[in-house]
């Protein structure tokens, strides 16, 4: 096993800082758009009852941002109504922060009547989502950096079944690392993992034979002993689960002091992670902070389309 390039993983965590309009769009995969089709089943499974009284006149509305938050999720919002035959022209990049305390008016979405009421709570709940995701996310990415930190801030696997896509993408709009996107992106060996093969050293070496040198190897660890025997077995990243204050800090510099010139690594530290916490976990020996609290639970940002009035 080769070791990881420190300096390189630490460079990329600068690299998550994205400029507002960087579209991340072209990073989605060929087939993401099949989702689509499926949020569209689910909510007019039937016939459209209202969307008869509108008719098919061509219309304009306008989508409104209504409280304050960053804006994310305009590839998946193009895809609902250009599935219902609807265009959408932007007022504001990706990544903007819409103010609070006022509408702003975000985007014009051009279309048939009946079709653009169709996309309309499809798109406004992706959107709404999104961009609470992304809000969160540049809120944890703000703090850590003006604490001086520099290093990785991460989302977590903790995501909704079928919508894992649109949240990956907010925490990237958002500005910090989506960590693996699902159990083929990276090794984790968890509690279960360890448990059952008896021990980290068992776990590390039967996954090596199978993942190879391309695949990161990350531990969770409880304590210093077992991130020490996680780095001897040829671990990457070490994670300090539910590690705090001193216990953290400490087990941190032990084991960069003790493995300096050895080998690289990198420690993780995650569990319980909130915007009050957040500041009490980095340090100049922890690599990586992950937390699900970028998004779930997180706010909305309120957005709604609004068709305008024929004129007389």
């Amino acid at each position: 096993m080769s070791d990881i390039p420190l300096a390189a993983i630490k460079a990329a965590a600068e690299a998550t800082d994205l400029s507002v309009g960087q579209d991340l769009g072209h990073l989605l995969p060929p087939s993401w758009t099949t989702v689509v089709p499926t949020w569209f089943a689910e909510d007019t499974p039937s016939y459209d009852w209202a969307g008869f009284v509108v008719g098919e006149d061509e219309q304009e509305a306008i989508l409104w941002g209504k409280s304050g938050g960053v804006l994310a999720g305009v590839p998946f919002f193009d895809e609902v109504f250009k599935y219902v035959g609807c265009t959408v022209e932007w007022l504001l990049p990706e990544g903007s922060v819409i103010p609070s305390g006022s509408k702003t008016k975000v985007a014009v979405v051009r279309g048939k009547a009946r079709h653009l009421l169709l996309g309309e709570r499809v798109g406004l709940n992706m959107l709404a989502r999104c961009s609470g995701i992304a809000t969160a996310s540049r809120k944890f990415r703000d703090l850590a950096r003006q604490e001086g930190w520099k290093g990785v801030v991460a989302g977590t696997r903790k995501t909704t079944p079928g919508f894992r896509i649109v949240e990956k993408y907010g925490m990237m709009v958002g500005g910090v690392d989506p960590h693996r996107h699902d159990l083929s992106s990276m090794v984790m060996l968890k509690d279960n993992h360890i448990w059952a093969t008896g021990s980290i050293t068992n776990a590390v070496k039967a996954v090596r034979r199978v993942a190879g040198f391309s695949l990161l190897v990350n531990v969770e660890c409880q304590s210093f002993d077992e991130a020490d025997e996680a780095i001897a077995a040829g671990a990457n990243i070490v994670m300090l689960d539910n590690l705090e204050g001193n216990d953290l800090h400490a087990a941190a510099k032990q084991l960069k002091d003790k493995w300096r010139g050895k080998r690289e690594f990198l420690v993780e530290t995650s569990g319980g992670i909130v915007e009050g916490s957040l500041t009490s976990r980095v340090g100049p020996d922890i690599d990586i902070l992950s937390t699900s609290a970028v998004h779930q639970g997180t706010g909305y940002v309120d957005f709604s389309l609004k068709i305008q009035p024929k004129k007389k």
